[in-house]
């Protein structure tokens, strides 16, 4: 009987789904879920902001501030990471500002920008649709217009839609931080994981 009890607790561990709370991507979800709890009125607007660890006001934001948050929160500034990284390849940047210098206002604000960091620092993974392949604290981007460009950015949560099918997303796409089923909404661009070693 002993013999058995013993197989059964050792099946029974093999095919619990293996949790990691701790993560750094569950912490990662965690930070950009908590600002959902705030209200943020979406306003892209130029603001001269310190350097570094620089924000805009707590009230306003657009979707990258979501991840620069989120990031912040685990005591990582995007604002620096990407201002160091444009300042020593600013020539793999894009130049769709007419920028000649970098500037750290607004160079991590700027969706193009991360996407690029985040291939640079992080890795690059496939653009799929299959919902399985976006796990939680993963960054996505995509286009909202159907004609011309309008980037946006997002972080995958560990919720799931009402179908239990889809990853929810956190995101700023102009009523504030909100939590939403929209992973498949509209052109997804890019797929990015970034979890850096902190020093």
């Amino acid at each position: 009987m002993r013999p058995i009890l013993i197989i059964v607790l050792a099946l029974l561990c093999l095919s619990a789904p293996a949790r990691a709370d701790n993560s750094f991507a569950d912490k990662l979800a965690a930070a950009a879920l908590e600002q959902t709890k705030t209200r943020v009125t979406y306003d892209g607007s130029y603001f001269k902001i310190p350097y570094p660890g620089g924000d805009v006001p707590a009230h306003l934001g657009v979707c990258t501030d979501v991840i620069v948050r989120a990031y912040r929160a685990l005591a990582i500034d995007l604002q620096q990471k990407v201002h160091e990284d444009m300042k020593a390849n600013f020539a793999k940047y894009p130049k769709l500002w007419g920028l000649k210098a970098t500037d750290t206002n607004i160079d991590h604000r700027r969706v193009p920008n991360l996407q690029v960091f985040f291939t640079r620092h992080g890795q690059s993974l496939p653009v799929t649709r299959n919902p399985d392949d976006y796990k939680t604290g993963d960054l996505v981007t995509w286009n909202l217009k159907t004609v011309g460009s309008l980037p946006h950015i997002g972080i995958v949560t560990g919720e799931k839609s009402e179908d239990g099918l889809r990853p929810l997303i956190v995101h700023n796409i102009g009523a504030g931080t909100a939590l939403e089923d929209m992973l498949f909404s509209y052109t997804i661009t890019g797929h990015y994981r970034y979890a850096p070693i902190k020093k």
